[in-house]
């Protein structure tokens, strides 16, 4: 319901570009902008490769044994973070701590997955950045922070019951219940942080929190240098792990995931941002997508067409991937 106006907005300017999908045109290097069905493993293999988190791309029906054997080459042990290659809003990832908990999660998914290396880094967040094309140098325009989700505890009260007298915890208890692992009727020492959640995802009551004063010259200088070594990317969401904001600013990162045109500005959806502002700031950025899109489009970058874009969703549905388009200019 949020998101009505913006539909409405991304239609108007379908109709300016005569291009339902002009957005596919805003990171020429990512296949289809990064709009939708995107490989995460495709995206992060054009960064930096010392900002990138250890990975490894399989089947989700290899044989366990061939799994394991991966991860060795790969410079993983457990735990580690295994999710699907194209998935959205915190779908299927997990945190997997053994063997046996690898072999249970490959029972409920299809398709290629990920691994990553466990970054347990204090500091999660999410960083937009765009970059008209051609120019020097370009915009940090949001940062969102993740509090994971966490209890604290007295002495006397389960998890559970601690869980239940937070509004934000209380939405997760059926779900950690059901959880192998997850004992929630264990009693925490008294001053005992527990973490329930190490996934920082809305849906996995994660709190976000405006950290738009991080925005400096050099956190922009930062994501500058970084984003200008990614080979067609002006437009999109850098989820990072770090020490603390020090770190963040001057690059001592890892990049979990670099997202594209479908990624959002997160530091809206904190407590308290007022609905009004919030719809400014997302207008903004379909604003600046736009601009972006069509400019790319004049340097020769075609738009994804209506036929080609509805097949897309049909494929994104069912988690295929969406075939990686030809080279095009990308404008640096």
């Amino acid at each position: 319901m949020v998101y009505l106006p913006v539909f409405a907005y991304w239609l108007w300017c379908g109709l300016r570009a005569q291009a339902i999908f002009y957005l596919s045109a805003v990171n020429p290097g990512f296949a289809y902008g990064g709009i939708i069905g995107t490989s995460k493993k495709a995206i992060l293999d054009k960064l930096p490769p010392g900002l990138v988190p250890k990975t490894l791309l399989f089947k989700a029906h290899d044989p366990l044994a061939k799994v394991l054997a991966g991860m060795k080459p790969a410079g993983l042990v457990f735990p580690v973070v295994v999710k699907p290659d194209i998935g959205e809003r915190g779908f299927k990832v997990e945190l997997i701590r053994s063997a046996a908990e690898l072999q249970h999660y490959l029972t409920g998914v299809k398709g290629l997955l990920l691994m990553q290396e466990y970054l347990d880094l204090p500091m999660e967040a999410g960083v937009f950045y765009y970059r008209m094309p051609g120019a020097v140098s370009g915009t940090v325009s949001s940062v969102v922070l993740k509090g994971l989700l966490t209890v604290t505890g007295n002495g006397q009260d389960s998890i559970a019951r601690l869980m239940a007298r937070n509004g934000r915890a209380r939405l997760q208890i059926k779900r950690l219940n059901a959880k192998a692992g997850v004992d929630l009727a264990r009693v925490p020492a008294p001053g005992e942080t527990v973490l329930l959640e190490p996934i920082g995802n809305h849906v996995r009551g994660t709190r976000f929190i405006d950290g738009n004063y991080l925005i400096t010259p050099q956190l922009t200088a930062t994501f500058d240098r970084i984003s200008k070594q990614v080979d067609g990317f002006y437009y999109g969401r850098y989820d990072v792990r770090c020490q603390d904001a020090a770190a963040l600013c001057r690059g001592d990162i890892k990049i979990m995931e670099l997202n594209g045109a479908a990624s959002e500005p997160a530091h809206i959806y904190a407590p308290g941002f007022p609905l009004v502002k919030g719809y400014q700031v997302l207008l903004h950025h379909w604003r600046v997508l736009y601009a972006i899109s069509r400019q790319n489009h004049r340097r020769g970058v075609p738009y994804m067409s209506f036929a080609t874009g509805l097949q897309a969703l049909r494929k994104s549905r069912f988690g295929k991937q969406v075939s990686a388009r030809p080279k095009y200019p990308t404008g640096r």
